[in-house]
């Protein structure tokens, strides 16, 4: 049993914590559960979407396949290493930036963080305003209201019924998933022409690559959000390994619904593609199966508004100190779910369209941060951080930390070159044919220029000074909900 687990029971309770430090006390979970939330995280609607990219560029069937595998599992092996900073520190995602980039100078992460939960939310409501508006005839403002109301009340109750909503989920869409795939083996085997390994186009194979890792990568933002409850005896490997085969199965999976339906049906949009995919092997699986899938797209609208409110709570910490309470929390899940709306309310179905140009700019601003805090963690300080001086505006980690905040300007400037953002491309993908490998570029060139840079840190030292900054941590920290706070501690 942990530490918490008598404690905390399995009741569901409103979580009182929000980016202030989780005590051995209060940690609960298994880690197995890590998989489900990352298997129903990519099992839904939008996802669908990302494996038609290669099929609709002029690739042949079994091809796109391999790439929407392949970069899947490529950028999800980023994230799931994300996910297990969650047990050893005990914190959310973003606020684990602050020792590589400043207290202040995380802002600069955190502001394009605090985009993309809006940008990705304001989609999803357009999305499923768009898909039960034709297959239900629901009105699209009833469901951007009902998304954004759902997905608040959810992120309100938090952590542990995000947790309890994904096993559900999970278990719903493996077997909606396997019923399309058998049944696809089944009815329409697949032709000689779309297995031929022989008809290999590159530019289309690396597109979709790029982008389904892209898209997984995308996740790192906030996955620890969701393992920073479980014990830290769950060890790396174990958390590491639920987060990858969770994402990394449910993302292909979903992908390859889109990767087959548009290979079937090359002349259809996505929606009337799955539709008719799914009507062969019985009626009207393809509209139940498009139907099931915006379920876990509502969880996914709960997980953005949570790191969004963690997110725009850090932000306000770092400008002006903060009382961590439920009603400063609930308060930010508003603001949240209101710009989304707003935004779903205001754009257009056009705003789908752009959504391929919306994920690779986020690509290119998230490549070089994860790079960054992945090294600092895993090479650079190996996991010694003071969670006291994390929340410390003049702690040892500085309010501007020109280490990170130069690798990060070198790694993003390096990857312009190979971008291709809609027609505008860099000179060197206009010379690869308007291939884009910007991220692999980002990510050696952000790890090597703040290995460089952080090897003049007195490392020994600062572990000194971290070992005696938080004795006591433990001790000192507060009851969940309680205004006074460990993070006040020392100051």
């Amino acid at each position: 049993m942990t530490p918490s687990a008598e404690a905390h029971g399995s009741r569901l309770r409103v979580e009182a914590r929000s980016i202030d430090y989780v005590p051995l006390r209060e940690r609960h979970g298994k880690v197995w559960h890590l998989f489900p939330v990352w298997f129903a995280g990519d099992a839904h609607l939008a996802t669908i979407a990302v494996g038609v990219i290669g099929i609709s560029l002029g690739g042949n069937l079994i091809w796109s396949a391999i790439a929407v595998v392949l970069g899947s599992f490529f950028g999800s092996f980023f994230m799931a290493f994300h996910s297990t900073q969650g047990p050893q520190l005990g914190l959310p995602q973003m606020v684990q930036s602050r020792p590589q980039f400043g207290f202040l100078g995380a802002l600069l992460v955190w502001v394009v963080a605090l985009v993309t939960y809006v940008g990705y939310t304001g989609f999803n409501q357009i999305l499923v305003g768009s898909t039960l508006s034709s297959l239900a005839s629901v009105p699209s403002w009833v469901s951007y209201v009902g998304y954004a109301v759902v997905g608040v009340v959810l992120a309100v109750v938090g952590y542990d019924v995000i947790h309890k909503a994904s096993r559900w989920l999970t278990m719903l869409m493996f077997v909606v998933l396997m019923t399309f795939s058998i049944g696809m083996i089944a009815v329409h085997p697949l032709t000689a022409a779309q297995l031929d390994l022989g008809q290999f186009a590159l530019t289309p194979f690396l597109i979709q690559f790029f982008t389904a890792a892209v898209y997984q990568l995308s996740w790192s933002i906030y996955v620890s959000d969701y393992s920073r409850y479980l014990p830290p005896n769950v060890g790396v490997r174990a958390s590491f390994w639920w987060t990858y085969l969770g994402a990394g199965v449910g993302g292909a999976w979903m992908m390859l619904v889109g990767t087959l339906a548009a290979g079937m049906f090359p002349k259809d949009d996505v929606v009337p593609a799955v539709i008719a995919a799914g009507d062969q092997i019985f009626p009207h699986f393809g509209t139940a199966l498009l139907v099931i899938s915006v379920l876990p797209l509502i969880t996914i609208g709960t997980l953005n508004f949570y790191g969004g409110s963690l997110t725009l709570l850090s932000m306000m910490d770092s400008i002006k100190r903060v009382k961590l309470t439920v009603r400063t929390r609930v308060i930010t899940l508003l603001v949240i779910g209101g710009l989304s709306t707003v935004i779903a309310f205001a754009s257009s179905e056009s705003f789908l369209s752009q959504f391929g140009d919306f994920l690779t700019v986020l690509g290119y601003l998230f490549t070089p941060w994860t790079a960054i805090n992945l090294v600092d963690f895993y090479v650079v300080r190996k996991g010694h951080y003071s969670i006291r001086e994390i929340f410390n505006p003049r702690g040892m980690y500085g309010r501007w930390n020109w280490r990170g905040l130069l690798a990060y300007v070198i790694g993003f400037a390096s990857m312009m070159p190979f971008a291709v953002v809609g027609t505008m491309e860099g000179p060197v993908a206009k010379a690869m044919g308007g291939v884009d490998v910007s991220m692999l570029i980002g990510l050696a060139v952000a790890v090597v220029v703040y290995w460089i840079l952080t090897r003049s840190l007195d490392l020994e030292d600062e572990r000194r000074r971290v070992a005696e900054a938080d004795r006591g941590l433990e001790s000192d920290a507060a009851p969940a909900g309680g205004e006074a706070s460990i993070l006040e501690a020392g100051q």
